[in-house]
C-alpha cells in the first residue's frame, strides 16, 4: 500500500514537472512578420533603390505560408503595401486601375492559407487605388487600428494613411507621407492605458524616421507627437514598422523600433524575405529571425 502510494506520488510530481514544461511553452508568443509584398501583375526594373520583383509574389508568399504553418506561428502581421497599385517605375502603359482588386483579393486568398490569425497593418500603396472601404473587404477587416490580446501580450495595429487634415487617403495614385489624427492618437491613449500587458504596436511608415526626400519630411508627420504617447504608457515594448524595406533598428525611450526588410527587394538567388519573431515573456526577450534580406536580432525589454 506505502509503495503503491509512492509510486504515485512519483507520478504525480512527473506529471506537474511536465505540465510545468508546457505552460512555459504556450507563453512563447511566435509572430510571422512581412511586408511590403507590393502584389502587381506587372514588373518594376527601374523602380528606385533597386531591383523590385512584384510578378511572382505569389509563389514568395506561398513560400513563406508554408513556413509560419510548419512553424507553426501563433499569428500572422502583414505591415503593408500588401499591393502595389497601379503606379510603377518604368512602365510606360500602366494599366487599367480597376484591375487592382483582384490583385488584392488573390494576394489575401494567399495568405488564408495559413492556418491561423492574419492582421493587416493599411500601407501608403494599398490606398493608391483603392479606398479603405474597399481594402477592408479585401482584406476582410472591420477597421484600419484596432487592437488584441495574444498570449499575455497586447497588440496594436495603426492606420497612418490620412493626411494632415486627418482626412482619410484613397485613390491617391501616389503618397509617401502620413499621419496619425487625434481621434486616433485618442484611442491610443486610451486603448494603452486599459492594458497592463506588455504591448507591441504595428504601423507601416516607420515612426522613428526624421526624415525622408520622398516624403519630404518624416513619412508620419506627426511621429514626435505618437512617440510620446507611446512612451508615456510606459506599456509599449517594440514597434514592427515596413515601408523603407530596408533593415532598421532604434532604442528610443526605452522602446525597440523595427523596421522589417520588403518582400518585394528580391536579388538572386535571395529567397524570399520574411520575418519568425518569438516573444518571450519568461526571459523578457524579442528574438528575430530572418529569412532571405531580413536582419536577424535579439533584443531585451
Amino acid at each position: 500500500m506505502h509503495r503503491t502510494f509512492r509510486y504515485i506520488v512519483v507520478l504525480c510530481v512527473v506529471c506537474i514537472a511536465c505540465l510545468g514544461a508546457t505552460a512555459s511553452d504556450l507563453d512563447l508568443v511566435r509572430i510571422g512578420i512581412v511586408t511590403d509584398i507590393h502584389a502587381h501583375d506587372a514588373d518594376s526594373p527601374f523602380e528606385l533603390g533597386g531591383p523590385k520583383v512584384m510578378v511572382n509574389y505569389a509563389e514568395r508568399m506561398h513560400a513563406f505560408v508554408d513556413a509560419m504553418n510548419a512553424w507553426p506561428a501563433d499569428v500572422v502581421i502583414e505591415l503593408g503595401d500588401l499591393v502595389n497599385g497601379v503606379f510603377v517605375m518604368g512602365p510606360d502603359d500602366l494599366g487599367d486601375p480597376a484591375r487592382i482588386p483582384a490583385i488584392l483579393d488573390d494576394a489575401v486568398s494567399i495568405l488564408s492559407t495559413y492556418d491561423g490569425p492574419i492582421h493587416h497593418v493599411i500601407g501608403n500603396h494599398d490606398v493608391y487605388d483603392l479606398s479603405k472601404e474597399e481594402y477592408l473587404a479585401g482584406t476582410g477587416g472591420e477597421q484600419t487600428y484596432y487592437s488584441f490580446d495574444l498570449g499575455g501580450y497586447h497588440f496594436v495595429v495603426l492606420d497612418a494613411q490620412y493626411n494632415k487634415d486627418g482626412v482619410d487617403y484613397g485613390h491617391v495614385s501616389w503618397m509617401v507621407q502620413g499621419t496619425i489624427p487625434e481621434p486616433e492618437l485618442a484611442w491610443l491613449r486610451d486603448d494603452l492605458a486599459s492594458t497592463d500587458s506588455p504591448t507591441v504596436v504595428s504601423i507601416h511608415q516607420p515612426l522613428d524616421a526624421d526624415y525622408t526626400l520622398t516624403a519630404g519630411g518624416p513619412t508620419v508627420s506627426n511621429h514626435l507627437e505618437v512617440r510620446d504617447v507611446l512612451a508615456q504608457s510606459g506599456r509599449v515594448i517594440a514597434v514592427f514598422q515596413g515601408h523603407d524595406h530596408d533593415n532598421n533598428y532604434s532604442l528610443i525611450d526605452g522602446i525597440h523600433y523595427v523596421t522589417f526588410a520588403g518582400m518585394v527587394d528580391h536579388l538572386d538567388p535571395t529567397p524570399p524575405t520574411w520575418a519568425q519573431v518569438s516573444l518571450d515573456p519568461s526571459t523578457q526577450t524579442i528574438t528575430i529571425e530572418g529569412a532571405g534580406l531580413q536582419d536577424d536580432l535579439e533584443l531585451t525589454y
